[in-house]
């Protein structure tokens, strides 16, 4: 996890500009296309991860997030546009409350 983070943190400094709705929903899908070929785990954690990663590529802001639920504990990571919408998130991710994000939520709108 650890790892990830500083990645993350890493990749989220030099993107210019926030990416659309339009643009993150894009990378989100076409990140769960391809982990369903992957020969290893890809779960909210990893597809969030790469879904960041792939729009930082372009320059791209999103904020990434990692969040918790009670009743019964559970974690879950996902994607949110600069503005704060979760991107092609089931309604059910609004019961988590982010205890990480990852960022700029500074970034110019475009």
């Amino acid at each position: 996890m650890s790892r990830i983070v500083s990645a993350l943190r890493a990749s989220a400094a030099p993107t210019r500009r926030s990416a659309s709705p339009t643009d993150a929903a894009e990378a989100v899908l076409a990140v769960r296309r391809a982990a369903r070929h992957a020969p290893v785990r890809t779960a909210c954690l990893e597809e969030s991860a790469a879904a960041a990663f792939l729009l930082a590529t372009r320059k791209l802001a999103v904020v990434w997030c990692h969040g918790i639920a009670a009743d019964p504990v559970r974690l879950h990571a996902w994607v949110q546009t600069v503005d704060g919408d979760t991107v092609v998130e089931p309604p059910s991710t609004l019961a988590y409350t982010p205890a990480l994000t990852i960022g700029a939520r500074h970034q110019h709108h475009s």
